[in-house]
């Protein structure tokens, strides 16, 4: 029998060199690919075994800022509750003090013009009522005056 070699048996032999090709490339490409894999997984432990502690050291810092800004919320609402009571105090001896200042301003204003309406009138009775009038203008001029200025001192 003689051999008889036909075009489709080089078509085999064409595609069997070809993946026989295939095979030692896809092999190279596999096992520089493990290496690659291998440094990366060394890398990536390495990596968690420096950053770890690092994290740790963030998460007790962090809790040691948290205490401190705790310790200066107490400190702030302290100073508020403190501004407030001294507002308070404040008001308090301002409208303590408002009162009898706007009484003494009157009666001086008063005698002042009673003393001068008297020399010019020679009436005491009018010298009264004018005194009268005028210590009561100052009281209401001092009493609009500090409502003005938002003292809250009202008559």
């Amino acid at each position: 029998m003689p051999l008889a070699f036909e075009v489709i048996d080089a078509l085999w032999i064409s595609l069997s060199a070809f993946l026989v090709l295939v095979a030692l490339g896809l092999t190279y490409v596999l096992v520089r690919l493990g290496g690659t894999v291998g440094q990366l997984t060394s890398y990536l432990k390495g990596l968690e075994r420096e950053t770890l502690p690092v994290i740790n050291e963030s998460a007790g810092t962090l809790q040691r800022v948290n205490a401190q800004l705790d310790k200066a919320d107490l400190v702030t609402d302290s100073a508020v509750d403190i501004a407030d009571s001294v507002d308070t105090a404040v008001r308090a001896v301002t409208y303590a003090i408002t009162r009898p200042v706007q009484k003494i301003a009157g009666l001086a204003d008063g005698i002042t013009h009673g003393i001068a309406s008297l020399r010019a009138r020679r009436s005491p009775r009018r010298a009264y009522e004018t005194g009268r009038e005028a210590a009561e203008r100052r009281e209401q001029e001092i009493a609009d005056e500090l409502s003005r200025s938002g003292t809250g001192a009202e008559r």
